[in-house]
């Protein structure tokens, strides 16, 4: 199998190469950070005339270096790397594992973070840590490096990315996306049965294991299993911690809405899931919960369910919502007011859903997802809510079938297929 290109995180350490800041690439684990940071960028390095013993390389996720996850003992190892003036490129894989739980539940210093600042006041050392959790890497960080570090975010597989490897051709290559997501080592994996192994295996032993161990919740273990597959069994749909404590109740599950709004948010931090707020577009306002979840990476939802409901319509969703993410966007669910008459003409308010409300500094795109439109009374419908917007912002119409050509309907509204949406970057901009 071909190397997968990651050119376009890759091009961004490159451009942050020696700007004095601590570079922190987040991501969930297993989508390419190690391979992005010690293949991809090591080689880069070296290519460059970095000599290779001027790169130090350490990752903590590892058992034969868990010694190193004491921070005294991780200090010993860097400064014995650091033997001249030479500039110097520490290279960190899964920091958060020198990390105690003791010093974030009780708002101690993080002793790590000392020791990276340290380091950088020394003036001839580069730093690049990656880590799997956002608690410790998002608003703690910003707050110890104070302005001095600077976040690549790291997703799994494009289906861009996805594609550059994969030997086949674009219909075939969606299916397989669509059902076993974008983690690189899929790739590698030939039959659907090593395939379904490896992400059924992932969950049990590195995902969730992690949050249980990170939280101590293995009382609790059930609580989070549940409320993983529940979750998984309900992207695109609304919801919060209240109706999910009802769920649970339900099944005679004990867990009250608090703590299912803490188990929500461990998954958040472990990059498993994203909730995504609604928007009033015409308000201009936030709405209060419900919310709605997507997962990261659709081939691990589908795992999670044992691959039972693949559900091509929500998976397409997600997928959109993923590739909006890697672009770079802020995505909202947006919502629109459908006002009428009833028969006794009292005044009826309908609420509209966009999908998307996805916004890049001032630019800002409308986008519905639509896997299925038989007829025009389905495409005026995926329309309707489209139409009760009244800015000039584009409208964009994206649908599972292949054989829809991209282009512009007589309302100014740009339709392209998956396919189109996903494969051309300047589609957003033609």
């Amino acid at each position: 199998m071909e190397t997968i290109k990651r050119d376009y995180y890759l091009n961004q350490l490159i451009n942050k190469r020696g700007n004095g800041l601590v570079k922190v690439i987040t991501g969930v684990r297993r989508c390419g950070k190690s391979f992005l940071l010690f293949n991809l960028y090591r080689d880069y390095l070296l290519s460059s005339g970095v000599e290779e013993d001027d790169i130090i390389t350490l990752s903590l996720d590892e058992n034969r270096n868990i010694q190193y996850r004491d921070v005294d003992k991780l200090s010993e190892f860097i400064y014995s790397k650091i033997k001249d003036e030479k500039m110097h490129y520490l290279l960190l894989d899964e920091a958060q594992f020198a990390i105690k739980e003791e010093e974030l539940k009780a708002n101690e210093p993080i002793r790590l973070y000392g020791l990276l600042n340290e380091l950088m006041h020394k003036g001839n050392i580069d730093i690049y840590i990656t880590g799997s959790n956002s608690r410790f890497l998002s608003s703690d960080i910003l707050t110890e490096f104070r302005g001095r570090s600077d976040n690549v975010n790291v997703h799994p597989l494009s289906f861009s990315e996805f594609m550059s490897a994969y030997e086949g051709n674009e219909v075939t290559g969606y299916q397989e996306y669509s059902v076993y997501g974008g983690l690189p080592m899929i790739l590698q994996r030939k039959s659907p049965q090593e395939k379904s192994n490896y992400l059924k295996s992932l969950f049990d032993t590195v995902y969730i294991r992690d949050i249980i161990e990170r939280h101590g919740l293995r009382e609790d273990a059930l609580v989070i299993d549940t409320l993983t597959d529940i979750l998984a069994s309900s992207i695109g749909s609304l919801s919060n911690p209240s109706k999910l404590a009802k769920t649970f109740k339900s099944n005679q599950i004990k867990a009250d809405d608090k703590t299912i709004a803490s188990y929500i948010k461990y998954l958040e931090d472990s990059f498993l899931i994203h909730e995504v707020k609604r928007y009033d577009v015409k308000g201009k306002k936030y709405i209060s919960t419900p919310n709605k979840y997507y997962f990261e990476d659709i081939g691990l939802r589908n795992a999670r369910l044992n691959f039972r409901q693949l559900e091509p319509t929500h998976a397409m969703e997600n997928i959109i919502y993923n590739e909006l993410l890697i672009r770079g966007f802020d995505v909202d669910v947006g919502q629109v007011n459908q006002y009428s008459r009833d028969a006794d003409k009292k005044q009826v308010v309908k609420k509209l859903e966009v999908d998307f409300v996805c916004n890049l500094g001032d630019v800002r795109y409308y986008i519905q997802s639509a896997f299925a439109i038989p007829n025009q009374d389905k495409m005026r419908q995926e329309q309707l809510s489209l139409d009760k917007i009244n800015d000039n912002f584009k409208k964009i119409l994206v649908v599972g079938d292949p054989l829809t050509p991209t282009h512009y309907d007589e309302k100014g509204y740009l339709i392209t297929n998956i396919y189109d949406f996903l494969l051309k970057k300047d589609i957003l901009g033609l």
